[in-house]
């Protein structure tokens, strides 16, 4: 299979999706050594989950997949431009590389509008529309330090 069949199929997953109520036309697939490991519609609507976006339900079936948490030797290919929690996750799945067809602007002009998200990332936490706000940090430090310090665990 070619770059354009992975990103043709992450298309045909976004139209079954949207055809299918699930959630928006949004579809992707996770390829290693030539072979789909994972693929995704958005089931935002279905499932009732924000989270539940192409990029992310692949991502989880390609570590299912592959009984990992790191797909480094993989790529994705979605329909679309990835949002900033998609993004979020592609970095932390340690994916090589990224394929996109639609971008934020042509999602921004059927109303998927991530321009926000980004702004908010830019400012200080007590400066955002949803307040944040440090609670018992002093309780939760020395779960870190006994991470730090924890000889068998697995470095991610």
């Amino acid at each position: 299979m070619t770059d354009k069949d992975f990103m043709a199929r992450a298309i045909q997953l976004a139209e079954k999706g949207m055809e299918n109520g699930s959630g928006g036309p949004f579809g992707a697939v996770v390829v290693k050594d030539s072979k789909i490991v994972g693929e995704g519609y958005n089931n935002v609507i279905s499932k009732n989950d924000p989270t539940a976006h192409a990029e992310i339900l692949a991502i989880r079936e390609a570590c299912r997949n592959l009984d990992s948490f790191q797909l480094d030797d993989c790529a994705i290919y979605t329909s679309c431009e990835p949002c900033p929690m998609c993004m979020g996750a592609i970095y932390w799945a340690r994916l090589q590389k990224v394929y996109y067809a639609c971008t934020q602007e042509d999602a921004a002009e059927i109303a998927f509008d991530d321009r926000h998200i980004y702004d908010e990332l830019e400012k200080e936490p007590g400066d955002r529309k949803i307040k944040f706000e440090n609670l018992m940090r002093n309780e939760a430090l020395p779960l870190f330090k006994q991470w730090k310090n924890k000889p068998d665990k697995t470095p991610y």
